[in-house]
């Protein structure tokens, strides 16, 4: 029989884990993020015009990485179920990096079209994953800021990236075009991160190699309350049927969808700044503060939760209100206000924030190795479908103002809300039948390290 766990001795464990896990999944998802955003920077830095894009076909380019990502996800569901995932997603990095840096070969919309595909299906299976590992390693109080930590390097990449972007723009003696050095800089780096992630990541608490066999123990046992079992090597398909059968299933798909389909102003950001008449330096730098105020909103949605750990959905109410005053001044100002369409392009910009909520609320809320693989991948086909289908009213021959897209931003931040009071209402619910039927009769107690689900785990309560 194991000793009991002394808080000190579990909060060194803790500070252990923060020093290894977060650091290593921080990185993957900056290039993750960082190869996503290139394909602004690259734009304004001549990409158009060297593959002589019309029409939509840049449109096109944003929405076929996602249309990858989607394909991917239907497989993804069942190999993170069946291979060790630390092994699969390190892999699937390594892939995303050589497949990157093949961005800078083509010459014309079909060949780099067809590489953005491939793209985004070798990425299809982070994301997912990431909310999975946070679960792994994490008690449900800790997930908001676990996450909040991994997604602010959305905000980072997009600072860091447009520097870089810069930077490599300056430099006249490069014998290609700075677009292209670009996504060869963005894959070596993923690769060389996808290497790390794949030798340094534990599959779980019980194989961490920074951790001895007592602090071990203590990482299984801190969360044996609300843990199912780690990386398992199973499928379940009584855990798909009750994912599928489960309401607040579809209201995460619906999260996915909600937020990105007003995503395409993140993409389309440079080049609204761009027609407003900047030249492509000046309008890197002024694209590059979003990701700061990106960053600082991520960690007010962590503070909020911090301080009503039981209404994470009241905060993300809150946090939707600056991007969609962004994109109604986007659309009213008039477009020779100068800074106040650029700060308006900023506010617009707004989305991980509520993202860090959106999958807090996945990775707390559901138990089952298959369920949490099945739901978390719900909520990033939502996320593909939108960023396939937003795009495509953010047509060229829309532009400086864009109006058709910005309509659509605005519609679904009203529509996310609405998604957000559903699921708060329906774990709301939830939770007192619970302590009801605790109260009536005696409820089954499960074995710590179990594969269940939180329909089976009548002890269970949902987080909201």
């Amino acid at each position: 029989m194991t000793s009991p766990i002394d808080p000190q001795e579990e909060k060194r464990v803790l500070r252990k884990i923060d020093c290894v896990i977060l650091p290593i999944m921080c990185m993957t998802f900056f290039f993750q993020y960082l190869d996503k955003q290139s394909l602004s920077y690259a734009s304004v830095f001549g990409l158009i015009e060297d593959l002589d894009l019309k029409g939509t076909e840049y449109s096109w380019c944003s929405s076929i990485f996602y249309i990858g990502q989607l394909v991917a996800e239907y497989p993804f569901i069942y190999l993170m179920s069946r291979l060790p995932l630390m092994k699969f997603v390190g892999a699937t990095i390594i892939i995303w990096g050589g497949i990157c840096m093949c961005l800078a070969a083509p010459y014309n919309f079909t060949g780099f079209a067809a590489v953005r595909f491939m793209l985004g299906f070798s990425e299809g299976a982070v994301s997912p994953a990431f909310v999975t590992i946070t679960g792994i390693w994490y008690r449900k109080n800790e997930h908001a800021m676990r996450t909040g930590m991994w997604v602010t390097m959305n905000g980072l990449a997009q600072v860091i990236g447009s520097l870089l972007m810069y930077g490599i723009g300056k430099n006249h003696a490069l014998s290609l075009a700075a677009w292209r050095v670009m996504f060869l800089i963005c894959g070596a780096l993923t690769a060389l991160s996808g290497v790390i992630f794949f030798f340094a990541m534990p599959s779980g608490p019980e194989q961490a190699w920074f951790l001895n066999e007592r602090e071990k123990v203590v990482a299984a046992q801190r969360l044996a309350a609300s843990h199912d079992g780690g990386d398992k090597t199973n499928f379940s398909w009584s855990q798909l049927r009750e994912a599928l059968l489960d309401p607040k299933s579809w209201l995460v798909f619906c999260f996915g969808l909600f937020l990105t389909l007003n995503s395409p102003v993140l993409t389309f950001a440079s080049l609204v700044i761009k027609n407003l008449g900047y030249n492509k330096y000046d309008t890197l730098l002024y694209t590059s503060p979003s990701g700061a105020i990106q960053i600082v909103f991520i960690w007010i949605a962590v503070i909020g939760c911090l301080i009503f750990p039981r209404k994470r959905c009241m905060v993300a109410l809150a946090l939707c209100i600056p991007p969609l005053v962004g994109n109604i001044l986007l659309l009213k100002l008039s477009l020779d206000s100068g800074w106040g369409m650029i700060a308006a392009s900023w506010l617009a910009s707004i989305i991980s924030d509520v993202m860090v909520i959106s999958l807090s609320l996945g990775a707390s809320n559901v138990k089952g190795n298959t369920k949490k693989a099945v739901v978390n991948t719900f909520f990033f086909i939502g996320y593909c479908v939108g960023c396939i289908g937003g795009p495509q009213l953010w047509k060229s021959g829309a532009a400086p103002r864009y109006k058709q897209g910005l309509i659509l931003a605005i519609v679904s931040w009203i529509l996310f809300a609405l998604s957000i009071a559903a699921y708060w209402a329906i774990a709301r619910w939830e939770n007192i039948s619970r302590d009801k039927l605790e109260q009536e009769k005696d409820v089954r107690q499960f074995h710590a390290g179990e594969d269940i689900t939180d329909k089976e785990d009548k002890t269970f309560r949902y987080i909201y």
